[in-house]
């Protein structure tokens, strides 16, 4: 079964995404748009949680880290600490701007939410 998104606007099947992860988790632009059926639009997807902030329904943008666990969207939140922040409310370890147990709490949308 293949993923059929719900819009022809990117951004919106981003953020429809992003709102399934589990608080606690994390997942990776690159898990998100691989689920899209776009596996080499990692970076749109960065540009989506970037452009996330305000959009209603809220969008968890800290839950979505790159590849390795780091947080390397956290210049685009309120504060260079917040995405750090919103992670440690959840439970989330980070260390040196990486998710500690990143491969343990990694939440891929292929696995979770089925394509």
């Amino acid at each position: 079964m293949q993923y059929t998104p719900k819009t022809k606007d990117f951004f919106l099947n981003v953020f429809d995404v992003v709102r399934l992860i589990p608080k606690g988790r994390v997942t990776s632009y690159g898990a998100i748009a691989n689920y899209l059926g776009t596996g080499g639009s990692s970076r749109m997807v960065g540009w989506a949680m970037n452009a996330s902030h305000g959009v209603k329904p809220k969008v968890p943008a800290h839950r979505v880290v790159n590849r390795n666990g780091m947080l390397t969207g956290k210049a685009h939140f309120e504060t260079p600490t917040q995405m750090q922040a919103l992670l440690e409310k959840e439970k989330i370890k980070v260390k040196n701007d990486n998710v500690v147990d990143f491969k343990e709490i990694f939440w891929d949308p292929v696995i979770e939410l089925g394509y």
